[in-house]
């Protein structure tokens, strides 16, 4: 038995049925529950933080893999005053490839179990290791990718939704970070760096005109 504090304890008790059974005590009730309920809680928690392999879930639309990513962003303050007065300045976060020169944003497939939000949400943390609000959708951008030709996209096509996210929290740990690293870059350099040319439409067009919308609304964080 080991006192935490007055009125609160905890402890082991024997094995039972292969089973290890844990308790504590708060305000004189005692609270049990065994090792095969605590592997569940440390499997959900940690389920997370493991990145998403195969297909078998893969949604398909018109012989098109669909796709989900987003565009992390997030403002600093400005070293020097720009036009607009706001004195801050907005970067996009991107990822390296694993195949090759230039930068990403974090995509993945969308699969049966979730929704399109949702996918974009976790390839945020698996492929960049970043949480945060997932804001509006920029639009739908179609590309080809031979990696993933199969038998339901024969040539590969695929179909990309892609949203803002405005990153809260970057993780010191994710599920792709021994194959990827993170930088965050302005816009112009995001530009120059893209490696797919349908990314720099999704930035160009999609986002770039959505934020400019949306700060001639007021509506910065």
């Amino acid at each position: 038995m080991v006192e935490v504090e007055e009125s609160h304890s905890w402890g082991i008790q024997k094995r039972r049925e292969d089973y290890c059974f844990f308790f504590f005590h708060v305000d004189g009730q005692q609270f049990e529950f065994s090792s095969l309920a605590v592997y569940f809680v440390i499997s959900v928690v940690m389920c997370d933080l493991v990145a998403r392999t195969g297909r078998l879930q893969q949604r398909y639309k018109d012989g098109s893999r669909l796709v989900a990513g987003c565009i992390p962003f997030r403002y600093i303050n400005s070293d020097e005053n720009d036009s607009s007065g706001s004195g801050k300045v907005v970067q996009v976060l991107m990822i390296s490839s694993s195949s090759g020169p230039g930068l990403l944003f974090p995509k993945g497939g969308w699969e049966n179990d979730e929704t399109v939000k949702e996918a974009a949400v976790r390839e945020a943390v698996e492929e960049a290791g970043v949480r945060g609000i997932l804001m509006d959708f920029l639009g739908d951008y179609e590309f080809k990718s031979k990696t993933h030709q199969d038998e339901c996209s024969p040539e590969g096509l695929c179909k990309a939704a892609m949203y803002a996210l405005y990153v809260k929290e970057e993780l010191e740990t994710w599920p792709e970070q021994k194959t990827r690293t993170r930088t965050w870059l302005t816009i112009g350099e995001a530009v120059e760096n893209c490696r797919h040319a349908w990314m720099k439409d999704a930035l160009v067009d999609g986002f770039c005109k959505w934020h400019k919308e949306k700060m001639c609304k007021g509506d910065e964080d």
